[in-house]
């Protein structure tokens, strides 16, 4: 009788928790909907038929499949060979090339033919000739950061599997994303600043990996690897300077933006510093065997992340399975 009289009081509580518990979510989700759909009232008309751009759910699912594909790959590859990939990489990495360097190049005539100002510039949403060509090119500015999802594909199929860290991931799957809401709603104005930069370092960056493609004997030439994620630090320095500025000022350009650039660089520079940190200032010291220098590994960078080899006490590179098909 005991028992019975308790357990009705206390099925009655866990009964109600659960409804509040779907009620928060069910206000939740509609609440979600229809600041969506209010959102869509004030997004861009001109990109609205443009491609991937009508609704979030393609991006989402590229992203998700990239996602599927960080957990899949390796397991898929663990049992097999390595691939080489060297002429793919070769072909991608100078194709990223030229196409980076044309999103720089249309943002730099479009914006310069239509006067933009670099402290401080509004989104002009009409059909000017100047400003859908700048519309245009951040739109490839987005499709770039989708087909940079290969790096990860490329390290993976090359079993460089440490290459693959946060920084790679976080970097690689919110670009793609994020920038699909700024074509959405600010395909323009001063979103074209960290665009241009972006792409111009991305042209020497890719251009580095695709001569470190060609084979050991450029590595003479690439000495100056470190400088690549100097530059991108820098980057990260003047997007906040520049945002902040604005803020400062004034500036009509959407405020959610300015400060969410400013949030997500500082991300970025607390990342690449601790990747800088462990890259270059935390590399293994020489110590002396038998007088002659020993290390402990060598660290090898590539696509903006660290990989520690490790080498045998005589200063050999331990041997591994060597990698037949491309």
């Amino acid at each position: 009788m005991r028992l019975s009289s308790v357990h009705g009081p206390v099925s009655r509580i866990v009964i109600e928790t659960k409804g509040r518990a779907m009620e928060v979510v069910t206000h939740f989700v509609n609440d979600t909907v229809e600041f969506y759909k209010w959102s869509l009232t004030i997004a861009d008309k001109r990109v609205g038929n443009w491609p991937m751009m009508s609704s979030p759910f393609p991006t989402l699912a590229i992203s998700c499949l990239y996602l599927l594909f960080l957990w899949a790959g390796p397991r898929y590859m663990q049992d097999r060979q390595a691939y080489t990939l060297r002429k793919p990489l070769i072909v991608y990495n100078f194709s990223m090339v030229v196409l980076n360097f044309y999103i720089a190049k249309e943002l730099l005539i479009a914006t310069r033919s239509a006067g933009y100002s670099y402290l401080c510039q509004p989104v002009n949403y009409s059909n000017d000739v100047n400003e859908v060509r700048i519309a245009s090119a951040l739109w490839w500015y987005y499709v770039s950061k989708g087909v940079e999802f290969l790096d990860t594909v490329f390290f993976i199929l090359r079993k460089k599997f440490t290459q693959v860290s946060f920084l790679h991931v976080y970097h690689h799957c919110t670009m793609f994303i994020l920038w699909w809401i700024g074509i959405k709603w600010v395909p323009g104005g001063q979103a074209f600043f960290g665009a241009t930069i972006n792409s111009g370092i991305h042209v020497i960056m890719y251009g580095y990996y695709g001569l470190a493609a060609l084979g050991p004997h450029m590595q003479k030439y690439l000495w100056w690897k470190k400088y690549l994620t100097i530059i991108q630090m820098i980057q990260f320095h003047v997007t906040i300077g520049h945002s902040g500025y604005s803020l400062y000022t004034g500036c009509p350009f959407p405020l959610w933006m300015q400060w969410a650039l400013i949030g997500y660089a500082v991300t970025f520079i607390i990342l690449f510093a601790n990747f800088y940190y462990h890259a270059y200032r935390g590399m293994p010291s020489y110590t002396q065997k038998g007088g002659k220098p020993v290390t402990n590994g060598s660290t090898v960078v590539t696509n903006g992340h660290v990989k520690v080899e490790a080498v045998q006490d005589n200063g050999k590179r331990q041997k591994k399975g060597r990698a037949k098909r491309e």
